[in-house]
């Protein structure tokens, strides 16, 4: 028996691993699917339940199939924005804005990692969009949440137009983040919102976290894992 075939192969612990993965994607996406019924049917328990189950699920989904740890870190930043914004409180809503931020601080310095070329003429116009859409939404929010509300905002959009380094699913995703956020933004200001508003915002914020993960994880910027050969041994 040789000293290689002695230790315990990648192979079979990737394989162990994609095997656990497939359950945790299910539990995600029953966890999600719970949250958005939840929501249309105005059960605010079965939403209290499962939104802290979606972040955590989608990392560990993530960790399995051998995502960076970053993608891992951004998502559980996002989890911890979930909990502290389920809290009708103010200082509860930028605590939990504050950790979303940091979660958009890893999705940069992944991307910047990436070594796709991204998608800038689709990126700058969603960005140019969305500051269109700060500047008409300025005067109705509340004057103690412009500033931090604009500054998270900047933090997001970078975040969208980085994503397409990650090809176009994570490109979507960031795009998707942008819509959610805006979606709050307009509950902020008491717009007018459509039917069941909760439901849009959580159905954009999920679908954007789950193309985001999918495009770091398959996408045109991740980096190959080093091949064995003869030096490796």
């Amino acid at each position: 028996m040789t000293a290689t075939s002695a230790r315990p192969g990648p192979t079979r612990a990737g394989g162990r691993a994609e095997r656990l993965a497939r359950p945790a994607l299910l539990a995600f996406l029953l966890a999600a699917a719970a949250d958005l019924a939840g929501l249309l049917a105005g059960a605010g328990t079965v939403h209290l339940v499962a939104k802290p189950l979606l972040m955590p699920l989608l990392a560990l989904y993530a960790a399995l199939r051998g995502g960076p740890r970053l993608l891992a870190a951004a998502l559980l930043f996002g989890w911890g924005g979930d909990v502290f914004l389920l809290v009708d409180d103010d200082l509860a809503f930028l605590v939990g804005m504050g950790s979303f931020a940091v979660g958009h601080v890893c999705y940069l310095t992944l991307f910047a990692r990436g070594e796709g070329r991204g998608r800038a003429p689709a990126a700058l116009a969603t960005g140019a969009g969305y500051a269109v859409f700060l500047v008409l939404i300025w005067p109705d929010l509340p004057a103690d949440l412009r500033a931090p509300l604009t500054g998270y905002s900047l933090l997001l959009t970078a975040v969208a137009w980085r994503a397409g380094v990650f090809g176009a699913y994570a490109a979507a995703g960031g795009a998707l983040f942008l819509l959610s956020d805006a979606l709050i933004a307009t509950g902020i200001a008491e717009w007018p919102q459509a039917p069941a508003p909760d439901f849009w915002v959580m159905l954009t914020y999920i679908a954007a976290q789950a193309l985001l993960a999918h495009g770091v994880l398959t996408g045109a910027g991740r980096t190959p894992p080093p091949r064995l050969g003869p030096d490796t041994v």
